[in-house]
């Protein structure tokens, strides 16, 4: 798996690629994330990437040539291309799974300022949001995205794990512990100290269902 990040901000990415499970994950082969500083590409000599807005109003715009020259750059037949925009489709594990499978290069568009040059909407492939308010730019989304999406690659992480996370089967994942059995009162279930492991699966599918009915009971309509 490849992505691409096109933005105006690289090193507020480049903690977020070079940690934790993201990093061993690249270290491994497992993906490939690159940042593409989109002012590479503008041909002004100033290095401007946006403009004051045809008609008047406030905040800056980014221009065109920029940005699909950024694309241009990395796109390949396979691409797929998606803007982080607030008018995208909201992130979800079902979603973040469809982009996985739908190829093996990503390419993610970060906007910023007052937004971006309406035609660019004619060179990407869809538009994606994280929810419904507004940001100062696309990385943080573009970070977001990347992580779900990341997590879905074999070896990334343990497919125990995986199979066993919050929305699988719509429903939210189970409570676990760690020493020590007993804190301020507050012990572990003795089901999880017996060692029979279905009486733990049983306990941990009503748990399952019991969150899932309090936190998001619109998960199971």
């Amino acid at each position: 798996m490849r992505i691409d990040i096109l933005t105006l901000f690289p090193k507020m990415l480049e903690g977020f690629i070079n940690e934790s499970i993201i990093k061993r994950a690249r270290e491994k082969g497992l993906v490939e994330i690159n940042l593409i500083n989109i002012r590479d590409f503008t041909l002004l000599k100033n290095g401007q990437v946006d403009d004051t807005p045809y008609g008047g109003g406030s905040g800056m715009v980014l221009m065109c040539e920029p940005v699909v020259r950024a694309i241009e750059s990395v796109k390949t037949p396979e691409s797929k291309v998606y803007l982080m925009s607030p008018q995208g489709k909201v992130l979800t594990d079902s979603l973040a799974e469809s982009l996985y499978q739908s190829t093996k290069h990503l390419i993610f568009v970060c906007g910023h300022y007052e937004g971006f040059d309406e035609r660019i909407r004619n060179f990407v492939d869809g538009e994606i949001s994280i929810g419904d308010y507004v940001l100062t730019g696309g990385e943080i989304p573009a970070m977001a995205i990347t992580d779900c999406i990341t997590r879905f690659i074999p070896g990334v992480i343990e497919e125990e794990s995986f199979q066993n996370e919050s929305f699988k089967n719509n429903l939210l994942d189970y409570p676990v512990y760690t020493k020590p059995r007993e804190f301020r009162g507050l012990k572990v279930p003795e089901v999880l100290l017996n060692g029979d492991h279905k009486k733990i699966e049983e306990y941990r599918k009503q748990e399952q269902l019991r969150i899932t009915k309090e936190k998001r009971p619109d998960l199971l309509k």
